[in-house]
């Protein structure tokens, strides 16, 4: 069983007004397949490269494990060397990925491989370029990012499989409180609806990128990910022009960041505890509430 996927559009390229009026206004994702067709970085890019110009470096890996609530998202389980992990997730299987990498900040060369898309939509975040890098099987827990940007996701070296849902779902997802992340306890590829019944219904978006293709998530879209081969993805991040959406930026950033850590570091398993309880309760009564009378 699943959820009510369906598939996300598909173009080889797309006009800004285009863009504009039926993906970016109305918060719907989209593929773009030809958008990286003059960037060197799509023949130019792949593990046997990274490993060349950067293998000595000392990469930080994180796995499939369900987070540590004591900790922070995303914590680290062991760290070894790029070129090292690079010829592990070409050799065989692993969970192991590493997670927002800014390898253009120990090799500021390589940004001359991308083209941001400018003729798209303004606000790129230039400074920020973020990588991700995963082995076969690696996932990437559910969540919507923390500060809220457009993301612009391109993948290299294999496949990748997505799933997404926009942000009315958030509680029906089982949006633990005070983050941006799910309960870690269903599997988003084949959910259980007898034990996390609010997720019947969900609908979303499913996604198979292969290397070149750029996935377009709008602003507080909800994304997991799972690598298909070894491989690594680029993500280019864009505010939002509303001024409203930018002040929901800084207040997820200090709800869900600072404060949500704040606490955590203070009742660390109480904590955890109470919130996975409370995330059953909001979850259930949004069923109630959208269940026909």
């Amino acid at each position: 069983m699943s959820f009510n996927l369906k598939n996300v559009d598909t173009v080889e390229s797309i006009t800004r007004e285009d863009f504009k009026k039926n993906y970016l206004d109305k918060k719907k994702p989209l593929i773009i397949k030809g958008l990286t067709k003059d960037w060197p970085a799509r023949e130019k890019w792949s593990t046997d490269y990274f490993k060349e110009i950067a293998g000595d470096i000392e990469v930080k890996l994180v796995d499939n494990s369900k987070a540590d609530p004591s900790k922070v998202i995303n914590a680290s389980v062991g760290s070894m060397k790029f070129g090292e992990y690079l010829d592990l997730i070409k050799r065989e299987p692993t969970d192991l990925r590493i997670f927002f990498f800014n390898l253009f900040k120990h090799r500021p060369e390589l940004v001359n491989d991308v083209k941001v898309p400018k003729d798209l939509m303004g606000g790129f975040i230039e400074s920020m370029p973020a990588m991700f890098f995963g082995g076969s099987n690696a996932i990437t827990f559910l969540h919507y990012d923390i500060d809220l940007p457009h993301l612009f996701h391109t993948h290299f070296g294999g496949r990748k499989h997505i799933i997404l849902f926009d942000n009315k779902w958030k509680k029906r997802l089982y949006c633990i409180p005070n983050t941006t992340y799910a309960l870690e306890d269903y599997d988003v590829a084949n959910p259980d609806f007898e034990k996390f019944p609010a997720l019947k219904g969900v609908e979303g978006y499913e996604v198979f990128l292969e290397h070149g293709d750029t996935l377009f998530m709008p602003t507080g879209m909800w994304h997991w990910m799972r690598y298909i081969d070894g491989s690594f993805s680029l993500t280019l991040r864009a505010w939002d022009k509303s001024i409203i959406r930018k002040t929901a930026s800084i207040w997820s950033l200090f709800m869900h960041g600072a404060v949500d850590s704040g606490i955590k570091v203070i009742f660390r398993e109480r904590y955890a505890n109470w919130r996975e309880k409370l995330v059953f309760k909001i979850a259930e009564k949004e069923l109630r509430k959208n269940r026909p009378n």
